[in-house]
């Protein structure tokens, strides 16, 4: 009996250890509310509801996010998660949260969550505090050019 219950325990501390160090790193990797979650955290994990609602960009949390277009996004809470859940084009950053200004230029740069404007009801973000301002002055053509880029490089 004792050397089944030696077994017994040897085996379900073998079975422990995989299940421990996944807990362990759960902190460390994005999880989300859809089965497909993206590789990429965009917005450097800043919520993307919080440009909308509360007018700046507020932290997220690794605990509530949603996975759209190959990219996971965090929220600060369930709340916000449900909000994008349910209309993400209307939320999500245009361009993968990617720079608009230097998408457009043909270089997939990433965004700084604090350089961002909305226009026309979407968000754009950029690479630097500057970039709402060149975006303003030719808010159209840069998104246009900035579109095609962005096929293109996914192409490549």
């Amino acid at each position: 009996m004792s050397s089944l219950s030696r077994r017994s325990f040897i085996f379900g501390a073998a079975l422990m250890l995989p299940g421990a160090a996944l807990a362990q790193n759960a902190t460390l990797l994005p999880t989300s509310s859809n089965p497909t979650s993206g590789a990429r955290v965009a917005l450097k994990g800043y919520d993307p509801i919080s440009y909308f609602t509360d007018g700046k960009p507020e932290q997220g949390s690794s605990q509530f996010t949603f996975a759209f277009d190959d990219t996971t996004y965090w929220f600060k809470s369930a709340e916000h998660r449900d909000k994008f859940a349910a209309d993400p084009e209307h939320y999500a950053p245009q361009f993968d949260g990617y720079c608009a200004v230097q998408l457009s230029r043909g270089k997939k740069v990433e965004a700084d969550p604090q350089a961002w404007t909305i226009t026309n009801g979407k968000l754009y973000v950029f690479s630097g505090k500057k970039g709402p301002d060149v975006f303003k002055e030719q808010p159209v053509a840069i998104a246009e050019k900035a579109a095609d880029q962005l096929k293109r490089l996914r192409m490549q």
